[in-house]
């Protein structure tokens, strides 16, 4: 296990990622082809499941929603905790709502929640028992970065930091420029981010989690991700971190491409 995948089992810090997709079979060949994943069955407590494999490590989950549920699909961000009836307690009492759980997994891998912050971004709560996340982060293929997208990190921020511990910092005046953006510590380590985007929010989207996964090259992935029915969303551009390009799959669920640095 990696350092970074040792820091991701961290109470509170991002620990696995999961899409719950309108067919199974098509999204399974989608992000094998772009990410190199294999699969293999996972809990069926909510219908198919899946979990993502690469090089043999568990990296990501992929269920099918019910047929009668007629829902955008969108990636889910897991946080860590060490009970989730408890961490299920502190989001209600302090502004967020728990939606689904917390509840066993049918093949007793943990124990976990889908809840949703005071403006409504969904995330998932993953208390870990003989599966405690991510196998391994950093390489092509994985997730390396999770951030919350809100119109003002003010009105979330001290949420996520009374709910999971966190540390949150924001940029350097210097680095600012007017740039509303929150790192999320846990100690001392940066896990996960919170963007202020004001207006820009998009309105069919509301709050919510992006993952981040990582590429060995953005612009080749983004071809690739059109090649297979997805769809580019804002085109490749550098930042400090890597080259990131917003795309969505061929079921419209939206994450972000980085070659990192």
């Amino acid at each position: 296990m990696t350092t970074e995948a040792a820091t991701r089992r961290m109470p509170g810090a991002p620990c696995w990622v999961s899409l719950l997709a309108h067919s199974l079979p098509v999204t399974q060949e989608f992000y094998g082809a772009l990410f190199g994943w294999e699969f293999r069955p996972g809990p069926q407590h909510f219908g198919p499941y899946s979990r993502a494999f690469l090089d043999g490590r568990e990296v990501a989950g992929v269920g099918e929603l019910a047929p009668d549920r007629h829902l955008p699909v969108s990636w889910t961000t897991y946080l860590a905790s060490d009970d989730a009836d408890v961490t299920a307690e502190q989001i209600r009492s302090c502004g967020g709502t728990v939606g689904v759980g917390p509840l066993d997994a049918d093949d007793d891998t943990g124990r976990m929640a889908i809840a949703s912050d005071p403006q409504g971004a969904i995330f998932g709560v993953w208390q870990g028992r003989s599966m405690m996340g991510t196998a391994f982060t950093g390489e092509p293929g994985t997730a390396v970065w999770n951030e919350l997208v809100t119109p003002d990190t003010a009105a979330v921020g001290p949420f996520y930091e009374h709910v999971f511990g966190f540390e949150a910092e924001p940029l350097s005046a210097d680095d600012s420029a007017g740039f509303d953006y929150l790192t999320l510590h846990l100690k001392d380590h940066p896990v996960a981010g919170i963007h202020g985007v004001g207006s820009a929010l998009p309105r069919d989207r509301g709050s919510h989690w992006m993952t981040y996964f990582a590429v060995s090259d953005t612009d080749a992935a983004m071809r690739r991700v059109t090649e297979l029915g997805g769809h580019v969303l804002d085109g490749a551009r550098d930042s400090a971190h890597g080259r990131l390009s917003t795309v969505s799959d061929s079921e419209g669920a939206v994450f972000t491409l980085i070659q990192q640095r």
